[in-house]
């Protein structure tokens, strides 16, 4: 019960993969996380170097916005291959399949409930108390109960957004090959995006292109290394997913 209290432990359990009979790979898990702090690293570095940002702020806004684009794009993107992989799929799998997809929509259903919950409360009347000039009693105390709620949200949320990256919204509850195929698509369509809002302005022509397609080039490799991993090592395909 006491768990329920904290929001870190609740996102856990409601954004990290959880199945069983799932494999995990200490040294895709390693790979994933190197990839992760360099690439980072990288475009910080740049962005500093050719001014990119103009302070600390814009620089941390612009990943943000970043990160923003990519939870949308997952959002959106998802459940459509989620369904299509599905219908591909033959029976028996079919079935199955569509059980274990229960869960990954449950986590992004929660985040996008848990971002309108935030939007809703910043929105309600009563976040405005100071402008009333003798608040009553039962106001306060609404108000002192959407700030914890508000407190208990906000690091859910966050932690939630963390995990929906790492690990695509828990896909491999569903099958293990999903993860690295979402991914590929995710980080193309960014890179697609990048192009068409003219992200990185100011860097050579050169630099814009490497902090374009950099990411999405090191995670298709990574991608591709990881489902060969998973057939060499474990026995696991795409098509032997789908019975085809």
């Amino acid at each position: 019960m006491w768990r329920l209290l904290n929001p870190i432990a609740v996102g856990r359990a409601v954004f990290t993969p959880s199945r069983p009979d799932r494999v995990e790979d200490p040294a895709v898990k390693k790979v994933q996380v190197w990839r992760s702090v360099i690439g980072f690293g990288a475009v910080v570095l740049i962005a500093m170097v050719y001014r990119l940002a103009v302070d600390t702020k814009d620089l941390v806004d612009q990943r943000g916005d970043q990160i923003e684009a990519s939870v949308n794009m997952t959002a959106i993107t998802f459940p459509i291959v989620l369904a299509v992989f599905i219908a591909a799929t033959r029976p028996p799998n079919r079935q199955v399949f569509l059980r274990r997809a229960l869960k990954p929509l449950g986590a992004l259903a929660a985040l996008i409930g848990s971002i309108g919950s935030i939007l809703l409360i910043a929105d309600t009347p009563l976040v405005h108390l100071s402008k009333n000039a003798k608040p009553s009693p039962e106001a306060y105390a609404q108000l002192a109960f959407l700030l914890f709620v508000l407190l208990w949200i906000v690091p859910f949320v966050f932690y939630g957004i963390a995990m929906a990256l790492v690990h695509v919204f828990r896909t491999a509850d569903v099958h293990e090959a999903l993860p690295p195929v979402l991914a590929t698509l995710l980080v193309w369509e960014l890179a697609i995006s990048d192009l068409v809002t003219g992200a990185y302005e100011g860097a050579p022509f050169g630099v814009r292109m490497a902090l374009t397609f950099g990411g999405p080039l090191s995670i298709t490799a990574v991608s591709l290394w990881e489902l060969r991993r998973l057939q060499t090592r474990h026995g696991l395909t795409l098509r032997r997913a789908l019975l085809r």
